[in-house]
């Protein structure tokens, strides 16, 4: 796999040793439990995969080379390049700025946007409307391959399904970047609609059975449907696409139902379902996948709490929390500022959308077991300050310099120089 050039301030030697060893261990990755850091006190899981998937170092690579290529110019991003702040406040610190935030809400207007500057196009893409107006601006210097090839990869699969003559239903949140930018193309070659999840499934099964009036599909999926959108024409055929960092049980449910559906509208089966429903493959990305099958194999092994790293506006590391939460006490964080102490913890509720703070967050068990695990945009520089912090707070120390990595049965088990394990 390449290997990109990205600045040193987001790398940790640790975490990358550790990443190191299980991969000249694992080369097929058909290991999935944790490797297991243990100094004594205090032991963590840390999952077998997380952090930067290769979107994201592509992402972050092309925009550095974006800053070094044009001394002098003015540098923006339409949105931020990734979900996570502190690679955004960084860009940010080397002169880059914003056109737009996350949910497109305009932070400079278009009209101080000049044919001489330059132009990064986020991981997530962007709209053919917004392609437009920067065509239509003359912009000389775009760097679009900034874009994920995986989220391209759904474009494609979007063209194959209109070339065919499906309506294409897009499952992904509709206030998302890479939803939007998937729906713009969409809509511009087939009839198209988002769903968010099996309720809204559930609900275009209705108008695909007919149990719904087609009057009434304008109004509850308003904003989400392309223009002229035909319940009786354009639900007859369907295929299925979604956002890249969903949660891949729910995206199979859905696959599945509205397959179903499909077969009980039309009386099909297995061998003649193609005529009605396109068979597309999962579009999910293989970090999203890596990074969920990681967390549900680490959750099969005991431990008193998980925490989950990540920017609060992240798809796939909410996801991420969605699994843990499930199994055991899950603070979702942003970094080891977080943990303000070891009694005290500032963490994100993904369902209430709003920071809340815990106390006596970490149990009085000796040894207090951890789940770690990060999003495909965390640096591994806050995983390892995070591991810090946790030892901090029993007087435990890491060099990191000094630790290595020995892989025994799928584990991975951290010890210092004089092969102890207690890091004193």
């Amino acid at each position: 796999m390449k290997i990109f050039k990205i600045p040193e301030i987001y790398k940790s030697g640790f975490i990358t040793s550790i990443k190191k060893r299980r991969q000249d261990g694992d080369r097929l990755k058909r290991d999935f439990m944790p490797s297991v850091l243990d100094f004594g006190k205090v032991r963590i899981n840390l999952a077998r995969h997380f952090g930067f998937c290769y979107g994201v170092e592509n992402a972050i690579e092309i925009a550095y080379s974006a800053i070094e290529e044009n001394p002098g110019k003015r540098i923006f991003l339409l949105s931020e390049i990734i979900h996570n702040s502190h690679v955004n406040a960084a860009l940010n610190e080397n002169g880059v700025r914003f056109i737009l935030d996350t949910t497109g809400k305009q932070l400079i207007p278009w009209e101080e946007i000049t044919e001489e500057d330059v132009i990064i196009i986020p991981a997530f893409g962007t709209t053919l409307e917004i392609e437009a107006i920067l065509k239509k601006k003359g912009i000389k210097q775009i760097y679009y391959k900034s874009k994920c090839p995986f989220v391209e990869k759904v474009w494609t699969r979007v063209s194959q399904i209109a070339g065919k003559d499906y309506t294409v239903i897009v499952h992904g949140k509709p206030d998302h970047e890479e939803t939007r930018a998937t729906f713009s193309h969409s809509k511009n070659v087939a009839p198209s609609v988002i769903i968010k999840d099996m309720e809204d499934a559930l609900l275009l099964a209705d108008f695909i059975m007919g149990r719904r009036p087609a009057a009434d599909f304008t109004e509850l999926f308003r904003y989400r449907h392309s223009e002229g959108f035909d319940v009786i024409r354009d639900l007859l055929r369907i295929g299925v696409v979604n956002q890249t960092t969903l949660l891949a049980g729910d995206t199979q449910e859905i696959a599945d139902f509205l397959l179903q559906t499909i077969k009980t509208k039309h009386q099909l089966n297995d061998g003649n379902v193609s005529a009605h429903f396109a068979n597309m493959k999962d579009t999910l990305c293989y970090a999203t996948n890596d990074n969920q099958s990681a967390v549900i194999t680490m959750l099969s092994t005991k431990a008193d709490l998980a925490i989950v790293v990540g920017g609060y506006n992240s798809s796939n590391t909410s996801h991420l929390v969605e699994l843990c939460e499930v199994k055991l006490p899950t603070y979702f964080i942003s970094s080891a500022d977080s943990m303000v102490s070891g009694t005290e913890i500032h963490h994100w509720d993904v369902h209430t959308h709003e920071l809340k703070n815990t106390s006596s967050y970490l149990p009085a068990n000796d040894p207090l077991v951890i789940h770690l695990t990060s999003g495909a945009s965390c640096p591994d520089i806050l995983i390892e300050n995070i591991i810090l912090k946790l030892l901090s707070f029993y007087n435990l120390s890491l060099n990191a310099m000094e630790v290595t990595c020995a892989i025994d049965d799928g584990y991975s088990r951290a010890t210092d120089a004089a092969k102890t394990n207690k890091i004193l």
